[in-house]
């Protein structure tokens, strides 16, 4: 079992912001906000954190999971708003499994950030 995670990336202001947009219809909030890094979680743990410097070369591939494709969704919808690019747009990924349902998005320094819902919504 994996406790946490996290990512260098060049500017945590900027960062910051496109991860509390992007992760807030999954449940996540900053639990952890010092200068140079950020902790993000659903409270009270953070799980997912980020820091300032180098960003990770190549970028990384981080995937978040949601109880409902809705939320896959929303995701989108809302990493796209706080300046994220398009990687793939919601939907079925049969490849993976019948009930895979995902979207990908990449971060302001291209790490490929994924929702994804496994459930038979």
């Amino acid at each position: 079992m994996i406790d946490h995670t996290g990512v260098g990336v060049s500017d945590v202001a900027r960062s910051k912001a496109f991860y509390l947009a992007a992760l807030a219809p999954l449940g996540y909030a900053a639990i952890v906000d010092q200068e140079g890094y950020a902790g993000f979680g659903v409270p009270p743990k953070p799980d997912f954190w980020i820091g300032e410097g180098a960003p990770n070369r190549p970028p990384l591939h981080v995937a978040f999971r949601a109880e409902r494709r809705a939320q896959v969704d929303a995701f989108y919808k809302a990493a796209l708003a706080a300046g994220g690019r398009d990687n793939g747009a919601p939907g079925l990924r049969p490849h993976y499994h019948a009930n895979y349902y995902g979207a990908f998005v990449l971060d302001p320094d291209g790490h490929n950030i994924e929702a994804v819902c496994h459930a038979p919504e």
